[in-house]
């Protein structure tokens, strides 16, 4: 069964663990945001994304750790700045045949078509401008091997890499998600 959300879920997941402070469509260039709209989706990227995933697997020690680093990654070339800062990122992807760059602009055009694909199958949903519905038709015929890629970067995430509860001593509260 096709479930739109559940791979764009995934590919936020991820998108969030390795590149924390970029925030989708916010501070975003007009440049980068055209470039994302602009990707084809194809099979040949499919499978040069699996392989870059599949190979940044090992390194999720190295991407986590780089978690509290406060640089600013609201543009694509600040992202592709923050892989390269990250001993082995780059070269995992780039082994897999893919630019950095692409990599990136690869993960937010799949999670932008998912969520158009996920709007799409709404009462009275149509498609967002720019986006493109061949890259919609791709992503529902790929879905599966989509989710499969960015479950293949899964992780606990970073927001709390080190310690998943809230204590607050003057209320006594504790939150352990």
């Amino acid at each position: 069964m096709w479930h739109p959300s559940r791979t764009g879920l995934s590919l936020a997941c991820c998108l969030m663990l390795y590149l924390p402070g970029m925030v989708i469509g916010q501070g975003d260039t007009d440049a980068d945001t055209r470039e994302v709209t602009q990707y084809a989706l194809t099979a040949a990227g499919l499978n040069k994304f699996r392989r870059a995933a599949e190979n940044l697997a090992p390194l999720h020690d190295r991407l986590a750790a780089n978690c509290d680093n406060d640089e600013d990654d609201s543009s694509l070339g600040a992202l592709v700045s923050r892989i390269q800062s990250i001993p082995g990122a780059g070269n995992a992807i780039e082994s897999a045949g893919m630019p950095i760059r692409e990599f990136v602009i690869f993960m937010f055009s799949a999670i932008q078509t998912g969520l158009a694909a996920w709007a799409l199958d709404q009462p009275g949903g149509t498609l967002a401008p720019g986006v493109s519905m061949a890259n919609v038709d791709f992503y529902r015929a790929h879905e599966d091997e989509l989710q499969e890629a960015a479950s293949v970067l899964k992780s606990d995430g970073c927001d709390d890499a080190e310690d998943d509860s809230y204590e607050d001593e003057d209320d006594g509260y504790v939150d352990d998600e």
